[in-house]
């Protein structure tokens, strides 16, 4: 027998920690999303991380991706209970990582529910951490990917979280910002949400390069800036320069890896 296939009891303690953690983001995202007579996340914190909270947040349609995150989500923790799963390298090496993603991501709903803006900006960095090791593990681990269903449930969604959760960071940040700076800096805020994307743009960029030119957490940290761009064109507060931004660096961090994606796709060769 493979040595690396002989069960071991923290095989499936890690299956229900996973299945755990994932309740628990369900669970905290129900209730985040105002269920059970609560207010939405955009009603709560005084409205700061509702759409027109700072100069850098994205508009409502753009938190739609969350139905893809959390869908991928439950479906990787199915597919990881699976008794064919319990002694897969690849889980061993993700799962536990994967869990922690899923609990940070519920904790910051409970953070916006009932603690304070300056929590939520804490735990949504840790989140950030947490999501940029798992994808770094997942693209790099030796283990051999179990196919298609391997590399979506695995790469593909936490590719996903991790673009969006770039972008989240950003908005959250600034959100807390808007509420403890002095009024006056409001005239230099596209200068700074500028200087901001420019940053994003980099750190995207980073990421693909990283992660060998992986498309997901580009389409969906692109996502984010397009509609982050929508709700400076045409929500409140209004900014043409920091829309114009945030397009050009939705294309700058798009555009590399899904060129590189469709040479892979016409020849797989390519590295």
């Amino acid at each position: 027998m493979n040595a690396s296939r002989t069960w071991r009891g923290s095989d499936l303690a890690r299956q229900i920690v996973v299945l755990s953690a994932l309740s628990f983001m369900l669970i905290a995202a129900v209730i985040g999303a105002g269920a059970f007579g609560n207010s939405a996340v955009e009603d709560q914190q005084g409205g700061a991380l509702d759409t027109d909270g700072s100069y850098l947040a994205p508009a409502g349609p753009a938190f739609s991706i969350w139905s893809v995150i959390y869908l991928g989500l439950i479906v990787y923790g199915i597919w990881q209970a699976l008794p064919g799963q319990r002694t897969n390298p690849r889980q061993r090496a993700l799962g536990w990582l994967i869990a922690l993603t899923m609990t940070l991501n519920g904790l910051w709903l409970v953070a916006a529910r009932f603690g304070t803006l300056f929590l939520t900006v804490v735990v949504i960095v840790l989140l950030l951490a947490a999501l940029g090791w798992t994808f770094k593990v997942a693209v790099t681990t030796r283990e051999p990917r179990g196919g298609v269903v391997d590399s979506v449930l695995i790469d593909g969604v936490t590719g996903l979280h991790l673009g969006w959760v770039t972008l989240a960071t950003v908005a959250n940040t600034a959100a807390y910002l808007t509420t403890v700076v002095p009024p006056s800096w409001e005239d230099a805020a596209s200068a700074i949400g500028i200087a901001v994307l420019i940053v994003v743009a980099l750190i995207g960029l980073a990421i693909a390069w990283r992660s060998s030119w992986r498309v997901t957490p580009a389409l969906a940290l692109a996502w984010g800036l397009g509609w982050l761009a929508v709700e400076r064109f045409g929500g409140e507060p209004q900014s043409t320069p920091i829309g114009v931004t945030a397009i050009i660096v939705a294309v700058v961090v798009l555009v590399p890896p899904a060129v590189v994606s469709l040479l892979r796709l016409i020849r797989p060769s390519v590295d």
